[in-house]
């Protein structure tokens, strides 16, 4: 991995959970893992590490997770989708 990659993984990861900021609004981030955004890819294929963002173990691999739900799961339950994630660790990160 390259280091302008490793250094934007760490800013991202400062963040926190992206679905718990959308939750609960800003506050402590916990650990995280980083999810590359599944849509658009192929089978076995993870985007780029620039199309990443925080997930906390529930929200990354967890039974409520974009793991645990599946990416259509994940939508139907909580009303966004990874772009949308995506869009506010850009938006955040500017």
């Amino acid at each position: 991995m390259k280091t302008l990659e490793r250094e934007h993984l760490s800013r991202v990861a400062a963040l926190g959970c992206m679905v718990c900021r959308r939750i609960y609004g800003p506050h402590d981030p916990g650990p995280v893992e980083i999810h590359h955004k599944r849509a658009g890819t192929g089978a076995g294929r993870r985007s780029s590490h620039f199309d990443a963002f925080g997930l906390c173990i529930e929200h990354h691999r967890g039974n409520t997770g974009v793991h645990g739900l599946g990416t259509k799961g994940f939508v139907k339950h909580y009303g966004f989708d990874e772009a949308n994630l995506l869009q506010d660790v850009r938006d955040l990160l500017g």
